[in-house]
């Protein structure tokens, strides 16, 4: 496909960054992936939570060191998503979270970017020696299911979370 890249975030993508929260506050959507964004009251504040994250030596307490990708559109340079990739499990993410946390901008969805970007973050996870992805969706979301399923994801179990129910899926990588 190639319709997307992986790139880390940099204060140049600033405006594209706070454009994305923008929306998916304007639609009330979930920001999953995107490194605590929807609560950072500025860029700056963000990006310097997103670079102590990337280490276990200056991550923030409760939290596993994670890396956090811009989806970018080949074709336009657009942000089309975001995605989080955490380098280890907690017990919290054992169960609910997962390695791999994302989102698509509502504007950019049912296109199939979610499938693609799943993918490329599947080949970063590799290069981080991480073998056994677990990526979990709340039960209703059935476009994160097939994202995962056109991923090879196996669902392994359900596990009720509050009211809802969270599965889990692992994705074996060679």
């Amino acid at each position: 496909m190639n319709r997307l890249k992986l790139v880390l975030p940099t204060p140049k993508y600033k405006e594209k960054i706070m454009d994305y929260k923008r929306e998916f506050i304007e639609n009330g959507d979930s920001m999953d992936g995107t490194a605590g964004l929807r609560d950072a009251e500025t860029f700056e504040e963000w990006y310097s939570a997103f670079c102590y994250n990337l280490k276990e030596e200056t991550v923030r307490a409760g939290l596993v060191p994670a890396t956090t990708y811009m989806a970018i559109s080949t074709n336009d340079g657009g942000l089309i998503g975001m995605i989080d990739i955490r380098h280890h499990l907690n017990e919290y993410l054992l169960k609910f979270g997962g390695h791999i946390g994302y989102s698509i901008r509502k504007s950019e969805r049912q296109k199939g970017y979610a499938t693609e970007m799943l993918g490329l973050s599947l080949k970063e996870c590799a290069k981080l020696n991480i073998r056994k992805v677990l990526i979990t969706c709340d039960k209703n979301n059935v476009a994160s299911a097939k994202t995962i399923i056109n991923n090879n994801g196996k669902l392994e179990n359900e596990i009720a979370e509050g009211k809802g129910i969270t599965q889990r899926y692992w994705i074996t990588l060679d």
